[in-house]
């Protein structure tokens, strides 16, 4: 295939150098190439993969298109690849998996192959209608930045960069192949993509690309949930997720998709008794990326970014002037279950993120170490298996530029994180029961399984957090003074 940038200034040194890379170390490429080729069809490496490659941060997902049909395609593939599937089939994609050695190390490869194709929504659906192409020209005015419009076609190793591609990764910009308004016509969830790649490759976006986000941002409501969903999550894991959001909200995008986040913005009383919320939210999602210790925790991020979303709803003038959000943090939590409900987030996830929102004040109660044995096993139990993380948000959520306060409040938290570690160490905090389960406690009180034995277990429940383990004959003395009290 020519190449069909011939109006751009050929590849520099280390261009070459970064597609030959690529090439070299996917050596499926070629393979799957000329299988493709055989049969009759085009081949071409394109999109992310080659940005990647051209960025040096290729991994070992690898994206090419093609005019083979999606049943031609899956009669190629499957002959040659490890693993098929055909989920995306309907919007012309078609996945698979290759083990292959590359430079004496076994890889394995996540491959999609797309049939050229266009896509667009109409007013009234929130899928996108599919059409094929016939040319690679076609499907890559289609793509949504420049730098996801470059492709390298295969067998013959042709750059093809129609759009400037090439330039805008060079210049670190966001552009669309077309006009932004055709682009966020045809798939409006492409507004969402710029900010996540703004995020994800710290680029910047091209103003006329913002001004179209900010004319056109109504027609993200056409999207499903869950495409919203899964950009936002791209966003929020990505290496520099306030620079997405500070996008989203700028443009209002964010007030169609997460509101409760642009609703931080309070103005601030003119005697400025109260932190920009807003900004603090941000900072805290930056602090809390600093503290994980095994890669993007997004339980974590989300629980950091929605932490004080109750606020606005509980915001009070005093009488004395000073600003209060009291029970912000329940009223957060609960807005925080609603929101994610309707993003379409597991049961799990909203269930550990809310828990997270509602406890995340509960340490500023400690002070200087006030707190009971009994009150540090209720925060353990409480937190449960998201201690850890807990331990993370409420660290977090310490943005004071007040050096004393900050370093106060260091010390305290460090001082309770010693209590719990003593504690665990003496009682396996990680998995506080009663000192007697059901059975037993049917068989001291001479009773059947009915809400006499709930009850009786929450009694003991709650005597073991307060006075920590008790002996066996103790434990049977405790309840069976608790059940003569109810008769």
């Amino acid at each position: 295939m020519p190449n069909a940038n011939e109006d751009t200034p050929a590849l520099s040194q280390v261009q070459q150098r970064a597609v030959s890379e690529l090439l070299r170390v996917a050596p499926v490429a070629d393979d799957l190439a000329r299988r493709f080729q055989e049969a009759g069809f085009s081949l071409a490496l394109v999109g992310g993969s080659v940005r990647d490659a051209l960025l040096g941060r290729l991994g070992n997902d690898l994206d090419f298109t093609t005019d083979a049909r999606p049943e031609d395609v899956l009669r190629i593939v499957r002959p040659w690849a490890d693993a098929v599937w055909d989920v995306g089939i309907a919007f012309g994609t078609v996945g698979a998996q290759k083990q292959a050695r590359v430079e004496g190390v076994e890889r394995c490869f996540q491959i999609e192959v797309t049939t050229y194709r266009s896509e667009a929504y109409d007013r009234t659906s929130r899928k996108p209608e599919v059409s094929y192409g016939d040319s690679i020209g076609q499907d890559l005015v289609r793509r949504d930045f420049t730098v996801n419009a470059m492709a390298v076609a295969l067998p013959e190793k042709d750059f093809i960069d129609p759009h400037g591609g090439l330039d805008d990764l060079a210049a670190r910009v966001l552009r669309t192949p077309g006009t932004p308004e055709e682009s966020f016509s045809d798939d409006p969830l492409r507004m969402m993509r710029a900010a996540r790649f703004a995020a994800q490759l710290d680029f910047e976006v091209a103003p006329e690309v913002v001004t179209a986000m900010k004319e056109m941002a109504e027609r993200i409501e056409i999207v499903s949930a869950e495409r919203v969903r899964d950009e936002l999550n791209k966003l929020i894991l990505s290496a520099h997720p306030r620079k997405g959001l500070t996008l989203l909200v700028d443009t209002g995008l964010a007030d169609r998709v997460l509101p409760e986040l642009p609703a931080l913005r309070l103005e601030r009383d003119e005697h400025h008794r109260h932190k920009d919320v807003y900004d603090h939210t941000l900072i805290v999602l930056e602090q809390a990326i600093a503290l994980e210790e095994n890669g993007p925790d997004l339980t974590l991020r989300l629980a950091a970014l929605l932490h004080d979303i109750g606020k606005p709803r509980t915001r009070r003038f005093e009488k004395d002037g000073r600003v209060s959000f009291h029970h912000h943090e329940v009223v957060g939590a609960k807005m925080t279950k609603k929101r994610m409900t309707a993003l379409k987030y597991s049961n799990e996830l909203v269930k550990d993120v809310s828990r997270l929102v509602e406890l995340h004040l509960r340490f500023h109660g400690y002070g200087t170490g006030e707190w009971t044995d009994s009150a540090v096993r209720r925060y353990v139990r409480d937190a449960g298996p998201l201690l850890d993380r807990l331990h993370k948000l409420t660290r977090s959520d310490c943005t004071t530029r007040n050096k004393r306060r900050a370093a106060a409040l260091s010390r305290a938290y460090d001082g309770l994180e010693e209590r719990i570690s003593q504690l665990q160490e003496q009682e396996e905090l990680d998995a506080i029961r009663p000192d007697l389960d059901g059975n037993q406690i049917m068989e001291v009180l001479g009773v059947k399984p009915g809400p006499a034995v709930g009850q009786a277990y929450k009694h003991l429940l709650e005597l073991r957090l307060e006075n920590g383990p008790m002996e066996y004959d103790a434990a049977v003395a405790a309840l069976k003074e608790w059940w003569a009290e109810q008769n």
